[in-house]
């Protein structure tokens, strides 16, 4: 059985560490990668860099560590985007396998 995949854009480094450890103290989950993005309009955004956290679970415990990140991000820089894919397609599998640090 396939596990489910969360994803959770913050800002900054530091943000997406405590960001993960959150994740993992919330549910039985385990970290698949950090990546990181510089978009065009970095100098708009209160951090100019965002680390995308993948995790993967269970759908319950992949939801609980995804908004467990979120509310531990929001105390340091904040969220960008977030999301939960119950059942990665086969071809999807392969993109969560690149990591971009």
């Amino acid at each position: 059985m396939k596990k489910a995949v969360g994803l959770i854009e913050v800002f900054g480094m530091a943000t997406a560490y405590y960001a993960a450890d959150a994740a993992c103290k919330a549910g039985d989950v385990t970290i698949e990668a950090f990546d990181r993005n510089k978009p065009p309009n970095a100098d708009e955004l209160p951090v100019p860099l965002l680390i995308m956290i993948k995790i993967r679970g269970s759908v319950a415990d992949v939801e609980a560590g995804v908004e467990a990140a979120a509310r531990a991000a929001e105390e340091i820089a904040g969220v960008h985007a977030k999301y939960v894919i119950a059942n990665p397609s086969d071809d999807m599998e392969k993109f969560l396998k690149i990591s971009c640090l």
